[in-house]
């Protein structure tokens, strides 16, 4: 038989506890997601909160998990395509590498130096 992963091994405990005990489950998570966000850069935590507090709420309107997964997983497909998404900055990317350096780089005279004698 293999071995399980870590990770593997880590899906299987939460699954578990999930269906052990979903309050510890859902504190645990909660802590986690806590951590995470505290663990950013501070000027990036506020859009993080924003961020999974719009999830949750999407977990919360959703019917079941699988339910809550599409949303989630609409949400995102919605922001990679949307206007400065990470499709846009692909293409944007892709437009700077096709027309090369926009302008030549500077030239300056190169100076020689003699070696010292001793």
């Amino acid at each position: 038989m293999a071995e399980q992963s870590d990770y593997e091994q880590e899906f299987n405990d939460w699954a578990a506890l999930a269906d052990a005990d979903p309050n510890a489950f859902e504190r645990m998570r909660q802590s986690l997601i806590d951590e995470f966000i505290e663990s950013a850069p501070e000027e990036r935590r506020e859009h993080l909160r924003c961020l999974q507090w719009r999830i949750d709420q999407e977990r919360a309107r959703a019917r079941s998990p699988l339910g809550a997964c599409i949303r989630i997983t609409r949400m995102m497909w919605d922001r990679v395509n949307a206007r400065g998404g990470l499709v846009d900055q692909l293409q944007r990317l892709r437009g700077c590498l096709e027309s090369g350096p926009q302008r030549k780089a500077p030239r300056a005279p190169v100076l020689e130096f003699r070696r010292r004698q001793d």
